[in-house]
């Protein structure tokens, strides 16, 4: 479905920030993007989506193939028109307007809007909270609001695969629960894929199908999530257990030692 191919990114004509990353998500799977801040997560979002440009940022070398076509040279607009939707970091909303306003908004992706209402009921089904606040002024909400509202307006878009970038982001434990419980709702009714950058190592590996760990613009270590949750060094250094499953102080953990490249 999608296939990342040995991209470089470069900010600036100067700033090399991915180094090469190669991965794919098939259809109806969950992907997580695992790393450190800085790893180039967030950047290999944008390469995919097309807001690089944004950001005085392009794709310097290698592909990104979208149902056997290459999309990187495509405008934001067509890619969101192909069924990728990204959900920026930060919960990123029309402040001013409503709710219902703001999942408006995103249902004039697809056809136009003219399943408006339809598609509303759809997003207030997974998201009853939104439903009961439909009429509040969007800048009043919550944190965890916000969020299902981003993924709610995101959805209204009718997208084949949705990217996630740091969803829980500033969230109680029991928001970031509830939000990944749907998301995976998401993709188990409708076969959604998502691919999901997540600091949270634990909760995206709790719903993800396959991993890809980053460091340095590079991809060292990828495998079935069960697998990655297994292993000693993310365990280590992303979970902050030691081999005992004793909780250390990331500050304890000196580096990641990249035991084993890539998984069998």
């Amino acid at each position: 479905m999608l296939a990342v191919n040995n991209i470089e990114v470069i900010y600036s004509s100067v700033i090399l920030v991915l180094r090469g990353i190669s991965f794919e998500v098939k259809p109806g799977q969950v992907v997580a993007l695992l790393g450190p801040n800085g790893a180039g997560k967030s950047t290999t979002l944008k390469a995919i989506s097309g807001l690089l440009v944004a950001e005085n940022g392009e794709i310097t070398r290698g592909s990104v193939i979208w149902n056997g076509e290459r999309i990187d040279r495509a405008s934001a607009e067509d890619i969101v028109r192909r069924g990728i939707v990204q959900v920026i970091e930060g919960r990123p909303l029309f402040r001013h307007l409503t709710v219902e306003e703001n999942l408006h908004l995103g249902a004039m992706v697809y056809e136009g809007g003219r399943h408006f209402r339809r598609d509303l009921e759809r997003v207030y089904e997974y998201f009853p909270r939104l439903k009961a606040l439909h009429r509040r002024t969007s800048g009043y909400l919550s944190g965890g609001e916000g969020q299902m509202l981003v993924i709610g307006r995101a959805l209204m878009a009718h997208p084949r695969l949705m990217m996630l970038d740091e969803p829980s982001l500033g969230l109680a434990p029991m928001l970031v629960q509830e939000i990944f419980e749907i998301v995976h709702e998401i993709n188990t009714q409708e076969q959604m894929s998502v691919l999901l950058v997540e600091q949270n190592a634990r909760a995206a590996l709790a719903l993800a199908h396959h991993g890809y760990v980053m460091e340095q613009g590079r991809i060292v270590l990828d495998g079935p999530a069960e697998q990655l949750r297994q292993n000693e060094d993310i365990k280590e250094f992303y979970l902050g257990l030691n081999t005992s499953g004793e909780r250390k102080s990331y500050r304890d953990v000196k580096h990641y030692k990249r035991r084993k490249r890539w998984l069998g």
